[in-house]
């Protein structure tokens, strides 16, 4: 399954679909106010590294992560200060406490979570923007377990102080209308 998505994401990565996005997310830009004045960020499935670089200007020494060798070398082109990481999230081991803020755009994949909440410190940030099963209306091809059903993202972060949240159709950077579920939380500063 892996080698399957890893040759998936480098086609369309080398194809340059994605070259048009050159702009950290708006939900990042709406993040400032609550960012850390630095530290440690990580970007889960980072992609070309434009959050990431947004980051590191911020002053974060940031850890981007994707399955994508092609868009790791492409967002190291670019971004060379980033720390890119070529792995399968499903199989990748971080330390417990260890980052400020976690990214995490268009990539869905629940048994993540738990590590979520093991990587991020105390009063840590997590930014999380993904689709909802809204979705099927505009592409009935999409496989559901990669789209959130309604506050399925602000239930499981309900023990985090809930920053920002909101789910609907949002214009995404230029580009066409996606259903979302938006979150900018903030980790209890100690755990129950």
């Amino acid at each position: 399954m892996a080698q399957t998505d890893a040759n998936r994401w480098n086609d369309r990565y080398q194809e340059g679909s994605y070259l048009a996005l050159r702009e950290p997310r708006a939900l990042l830009l709406e993040a400032c106010d609550w960012l850390p004045a630095g530290g440690f960020a990580l970007d889960l499935a980072m992609g070309l590294g434009y959050n990431a670089a947004f980051l590191t200007q911020r002053g974060f020494t940031v850890i981007g992560v994707d399955i994508s060798f092609v868009a790791l070398q492409k967002a190291k082109t670019f971004h060379p200060q980033i720390l890119a990481v070529c792995a399968d999230l499903e199989a990748f081991f971080l330390p417990a406490n260890t980052f400020d803020v976690v990214l995490n755009f268009y990539f869905l994949q629940r048994s993540l979570w738990k590590e979520v909440r093991k990587w991020l410190k105390p009063h840590g940030l997590l930014i999380v923007e993904t689709m909802t099963v809204e979705m099927k209306a505009l592409k009935p091809e999409i496989d559901e377990r990669y789209l959130l059903q309604p506050n399925e993202l602000k239930e499981t972060f309900a023990d985090f102080e809930i920053l920002l949240y909101r789910e609907g159709w949002q214009d995404q950077n230029g580009e066409r209308r996606r259903a979302v579920a938006s979150l900018i939380a903030r980790k209890p500063k100690v755990c129950t």
